[in-house]
C-alpha cells in the first residue's frame, strides 16, 4: 500500500461509510417529503445562516459536512419532490433519473469529446434521438443537451441566426454582428422571458423585436404577422406560461417556410404534448418549424437540470457551436462540443436517457395525460365552488380567480402559509389569478383533494375587500 492512501481516501469522502450515509438521508428525505408542508418553515430558513460565514481555515470531514447539508438544508427545502407542488412549472424527479444522477456524479464525466465519456456520448445521441421520436421531429435533427430552457432557446436562435446571414453572405462566428445585414425577430406578445433573455445575449435585442398581438388564451395572431423575408426569425410558442395555449403552428409555419425565414418553437414544456395521443392534435404545424427548445426537467420529470435544443438542419447548429484546437482530438463520430454552447459540461443527457428508458412511448404519454386530468379537476372543482377560471384548460395549467386582485393575492398567500400546497400568482391580461401548474409524476388523486380542500378553505376564510 501506497503512503498516505488510506489517509487520503478518508480525508477524500471515499471511505466505506460516507455514501451509504448519503443514500439513507437522501431516501429519508423522500419519505418524509409528502408529509411535510410544501414551503419550508420560516425557523428553517433563518438556521441556514449556520452554513455561512468566513471560509474556514481548516478542512472538515465528508461525513460532516453531510450531515450539516442533511440536518439544516433538508428542512429549508421546497419540496418539488412531492407531489403538491404546483407553482411554477417544475416536475418531480423520476426515481430513474435520481438513480441515474447519482451515478453520474460518482462517474464525473466530461461530456465534452466522446474521448472523455463514450458513456455520456453514447447515451446523449440515443436520448436525443428518442425525445425526436416522442415529439414527431425529424430523426436526423441536430441536438444538444444543456442546462434549460433558456440555453435551449440561445442554442437553436444562434444556428438560426449562422443560417440567415450565412445565406446573406456574412460569416458571424468570425465577424460578429457589427456591420452584418439586419435580421428581424418577430415574437408573440406573450413570448416567455427566457426568449427575450436568450435573443439579448445574442446581441439581438429584446426591444428591437416585433411584437405580434396575442388572443384572449395569449395565442399569435397569424393574420397579424409582418412581413417575413429570408432574414426574418419567427418565435413561435407551445404551452404559454400562464394558460398553456399554443400558437396556431401551421399557419405562421407555413407563411416562414415560403418566405425562406426561420420558424423557431419555445416549447418549455407543451412541446411534449406531442408525446400523448391525447393531446397531439394540439402541436400539429410544429413539426414544420426550423428549430425547437424544450426542457426535460418540466414534464418527463428528469430532474435539474436539463434543456434540449433540437435543430432540422445540424449544419447551422454546429457552424454556431463547434470549437477545434490542435489538442482536441475529434472523431468521426457526433462530438458533443460541436452543438452545445458548453465546452466541459455534466453528462446530463446520461439522466435523459434514463428518465425516456423507464417511462418508454406509454409511460410519457401516461404522465403528460394523468398531470393534465388533475389540472381539469383542479378547474372543475374550483369553477363549481363559485371562482373564475380564466383560461382555456389546454393542457396542465390553470388560472383562477377568486375576486378583487387583493383578494386573490391574499388567498394566495393563505395557501403557500399553510403549506398543504404551492401555488404562485400571476398577472395575465390585466388580471390578477392563482397560477396552478402541474407537472410532477409524483402527483396523486388524493393531491389534488388535499390541494383542492386547502385552497377552499383559504378562499372562504379571505376576507372580501
Amino acid at each position: 500500500m501506497q503512503p498516505g492512501s488510506t489517509r487520503h481516501a478518508e480525508e477524500t469522502g471515499h471511505g466505506e461509510g460516507l455514501l451509504p450515509l448519503v443514500a439513507r438521508m437522501a431516501a429519508a428525505y423522500l419519505e418524509q417529503a409528502a408529509g411535510r408542508n410544501v414551503a419550508p418553515e420560516p425557523s428553517a430558513v433563518e438556521t441556514l445562516h449556520q452554513l455561512d460565514g468566513p471560509f474556514p481555515a481548516t478542512p472538515a470531514d465528508a461525513e460532516t459536512v453531510a450531515r450539516w447539508l442533511d440536518t439544516i438544508g433538508s428542512p429549508a427545502t421546497v419540496v418539488n419532490a412531492a407531489g403538491r407542488y404546483f407553482g411554477f412549472v417544475n416536475g418531480g424527479t423520476l426515481p430513474a433519473a435520481l438513480a441515474a444522477s447519482w451515478l453520474v456524479s460518482a462517474w464525473d464525466q466530461n461530456s465534452s469529446m466522446r474521448v472523455m465519456s463514450p458513456v455520456a456520448a453514447a447515451l446523449e445521441q440515443t436520448a436525443l434521438r428518442w425525445v425526436c421520436e416522442a415529439l414527431g421531429l425529424p430523426p436526423d435533427c441536430g441536438g444538444a443537451v444543456v442546462t434549460g430552457a433558456t440555453m435551449a432557446n440561445f442554442t437553436c436562435l444562434a444556428a438560426a441566426r449562422h443560417a440567415l446571414l450565412a445565406r446573406a453572405g456574412w460569416d458571424v462566428e468570425q465577424d460578429g454582428l457589427f456591420g452584418a445585414p439586419v435580421l428581424t425577430v418577430v415574437i408573440g406578445e406573450e413570448a416567455h422571458v427566457s426568449l427575450l433573455k436568450a435573443l439579448s445575449l445574442l446581441g439581438l435585442g429584446r426591444a428591437r423585436v416585433h411584437r405580434v398581438p396575442v388572443d384572449d388564451q395569449g395565442r399569435m395572431r397569424a393574420l397579424d404577422l409582418p412581413a417575413i423575408d429570408t432574414r426574418t426569425i419567427v418565435c413561435l410558442q407551445a404551452g404559454n406560461v400562464n394558460t398553456g395555449a399554443f400558437d396556431p403552428a401551421i399557419e405562421v409555419c407555413s407563411v416562414v417556410r415560403d418566405a425562406g425565414g426561420w420558424a423557431h418553437v419555445d416549447g418549455a414544456f407543451g412541446l411534449w404534448a406531442a408525446a400523448s395521443p391525447r393531446y397531439r392534435h394540439l402541436t400539429e404545424g410544429l413539426e414544420l418549424a426550423d428549430s425547437w427548445a424544450t426542457d426535460a426537467h418540466k414534464w418527463p420529470n428528469v430532474g435539474y437540470d436539463c434543456g434540449i435544443a433540437l435543430v432540422r438542419d445540424f449544419n447551422p447548429l454546429r457552424a454556431a457551436m463547434s470549437v477545434s484546437a490542435s489538442y482536441l482530438a475529434h472523431g468521426s463520430e457526433r462530438e458533443p462540443s460541436h452543438y452545445t454552447p458548453e465546452m466541459s459540461r455534466r453528462a446530463r443527457g446520461v439522466e435523459l436517457w434514463a428518465a425516456l428508458r423507464s417511462l418508454g412511448c406509454q409511460g410519457l404519454s401516461g404522465l403528460i395525460d394523468r398531470t393534465c386530468r388533475h389540472a381539469r379537476t383542479f378547474a372543475g372543482a374550483l369553477r363549481q365552488a363559485g371562482y373564475e377560471i380564466l383560461n382555456e384548460v389546454a393542457i396542465n395549467q390553470v388560472l383562477v380567480s377568486f375576486g378583487p386582485p387583493d383578494v386573490t393575492r391574499e388567498v394566495i398567500r393563505r395557501v403557500q402559509q399553510e403549506g398543504t400546497c404551492w401555488c404562485g400568482a400571476t398577472e395575465w391580461q390585466g388580471r390578477t389569478a392563482m397560477r396552478i401548474s402541474v407537472s410532477s409524476w409524483a402527483t396523486t388523486d388524493e393531491d389534488v383533494a388535499r390541494s383542492i380542500s386547502a385552497i377552499l378553505q383559504a378562499a372562504s376564510q379571505a376576507p372580501e375587500r
